[in-house]
C-alpha cells in the first residue's frame, strides 16, 4: 500500500476512498496501515455483498467505513451497495479490522433482524 500511495498518491486514494476516509487516513502517523484496512473491509463487504446478484455495479466510493466517537469501525453503504444489501435483507453490517506494519485484514458480517 505504502508503494502504491508513492506511485499514484492522491489519485489512487480518490478511487478508493471517500473524502472523509482519506481525511482520516491522512491523520494517522502511518496513513498506508489505515488505507490498507479499509480498502480489506470494503472487499469483505464486495464479498458478502456478491449473493445480490448485480453487487459487480458496486464501487469502492459505495462503502464507506467510518468511526464512531470510540473509535469503532462501522460500515455506511450507499447507492448500489445499499440497494445489494436491502436485497440480501441485510438491514445492518459489522465490521473488525486489524494492521500490523505489513499486514492488514478485515472481516464483515451483513445482519438482518
Amino acid at each position: 500500500m505504502e508503494a502504491m500511495l508513492t506511485r499514484h498518491g492522491g489519485r489512487a486514494l480518490q478511487r478508493l476512498l471517500t473524502a472523509d476516509e482519506q481525511a482520516y487516513c491522512r491523520s494517522k502517523a502511518r496513513p498506508a496501515q489505515h488505507v490498507a484496512t479499509r480498502v480489506a473491509a470494503k472487499e469483505a463487504a464486495f464479498k458478502a455483498l456478491q449473493r445480490a446478484g448485480d453487487a459487480a455495479h458496486v464501487s469502492w466510493l459505495h462503502i464507506e467505513v467510518r468511526s464512531d466517537e470510540d473509535g469503532q469501525p462501522a460500515l455506511c453503504f450507499n447507492g448500489p451497495a445499499a440497494d445489494a444489501a436491502r436485497r440480501l435483507g441485510a438491514t445492518g453490517s459489522m465490521v473488525t479490522l486489524s494492521h500490523s506494519i505489513d499486514t492488514a485484514i478485515a472481516m464483515v458480517v451483513l445482519t438482518a433482524r
